[in-house]
Parts: C-alpha cells; sequence; structure tokens
C-alpha cells in the first residue's frame, strides 16, 4: 500500500490548481485569466473592469462581448476556478491506494501543498462569500456548487467507513477543511493542515472504536 503523502508528493509536477496558471486559449480565457489573477489577489469588490482590461490585454468591447457585466464576470471566474481546484484536488486523490480512513487523511497532505504554494490566495469562495453581502444568490450558488462536490466526496467517503452518522462526519470534515484554509491564509502557515490532520485522526478513531464498555 503506498503512503497517501508519498502518493502527493510523486504526483505533484505538472498540474495546475488554479485557471490563472493555465495558458489561455483564447480571448475569453485571456479575460478569465486576468480577472482571476486580480480578483482573488486583490478582491472581487476592489477590482474595476478597467484593471481586468488591463491585465488582459484586451478591449473593453471584447471584454463585454463575452460578459455582459462584472457580476457575470465574478460568476465566471469561481466556476472556472472551481471546476479547476476540484481537477485538481480529486485528481491527487484519484492516486491514493488504501480504505475510506487513509483517503480521508490524505485530504490534509494535498491540503498542506495547495496552502504551501507561494501562489496561494485562499479559497476564493470563501473569500468571495465574506466580500459580498450574504443574499448574493450568484456569489452564494457558485460556492455551494463547489461545496456540494466535497461534500458528496466526503461523505461517500463516511458511508464506505461505517460512519454512524455519514452526513455529519462530512460536516465535520468540512469544518476541519475550511479552518485550515481560513487559518493558513491569515497566518501564512500551512502547518494548520497537519494540525487539522491530526484532529481528523483523533476523530475517526472516536467514532470507528465502537461503544466503550463500563465495567459495573
Amino acid at each position: 500500500m503506498a503512503d497517501a503523502a508519498a502518493v502527493v508528493a510523486e504526483t505533484t509536477h505538472g498540474t495546475h490548481w488554479s485557471f490563472a496558471a493555465i495558458d489561455p486559449s483564447s480571448a475569453r480565457e485571456r479575460i478569465l485569466s486576468a480577472a482571476t489573477r486580480l480578483f482573488c489577489h486583490h478582491g472581487f469588490a476592489a477590482t474595476g473592469v478597467d484593471a481586468v482590461i488591463a491585465e488582459a490585454g484586451t478591449a473593453k468591447a471584447t471584454l463585454y462581448k463575452h460578459f455582459t457585466s462584472k457580476e457575470e464576470l465574478i460568476a465566471a471566474v469561481l466556476e472556472a476556478e472551481g471546476a479547476t481546484w476540484r481537477e485538481w484536488f480529486f485528481g491527487r486523490l484519484s492516486q491514493v491506494n488504501g480504505p475510506a480512513q487513509t483517503r480521508l487523511l490524505a485530504v490534509f497532505d494535498i491540503l498542506e501543498e495547495w496552502l504551501a504554494d507561494p501562489h496561494f490566495y485562499g479559497c476564493p469562495f470563501i473569500n468571495a462569500v465574506a466580500e459580498f453581502d450574504t443574499d448574493n444568490d450568484a456569489v452564494r450558488a457558485a460556492a455551494d456548487r463547489h461545496k456540494a462536490h466535497l461534500m458528496t466526496w466526503l461523505k461517500a467517503q463516511a458511508l464506505e467507513l461505517g460512519a454512524p452518522d455519514a452526513t455529519e462526519t462530512a460536516r465535520s470534515f468540512a469544518v476541519l477543511i475550511d479552518g485550515a484554509i481560513v487559518a493558513a491564509q491569515n497566518a501564512r502557515d500551512p502547518g494548520f493542515a497537519r494540525t487539522a490532520k491530526a484532529l481528523a485522526a483523533t476523530y475517526l478513531a472516536q467514532i470507528t472504536q465502537g461503544p466503550v464498555s463500563r465495567a459495573t
């Protein structure tokens, strides 16, 4: 059985977790790539359309040909970033051999790799939801769709593991994942992924050991 951390390390080269790291093949992708860099590094609200146009080296008419508004551009960036990150993340996980518990803990090895990347800027969905009002339907819908993919995978692992409450196990892992991302972004310390992994291991031990018999 391959060690999860070793598999993660062996499959790092030549993959991208951000859409901005992929060479654009069209004017639309060039605009999306420029918007991704600016929105994710400088903020969605703080970055204007003119800055995106300058970064992309395109005309305003070209941008509006593909995106009718800044809101539509933000939604497209979130969708592109989400799809790219998930392809990278789940691609990493597909290389991990072993039972559900091994795969669940490998999540944090992969997470640490992402958090340690010098280009890491946090989760665009967490950042976007934090920037905008909670009733911003487009941003929240994009974040919900992204999170649903992860929750579905986590719940499937919890079911295979035989967790007493697979939904609650998935939610617990989501809390540890999001907490590690936010803490690492704030402290610039990818080691929070290792802390989250240790907590996850303790949690899994508790839910898989069964009821503790008590002497009378």
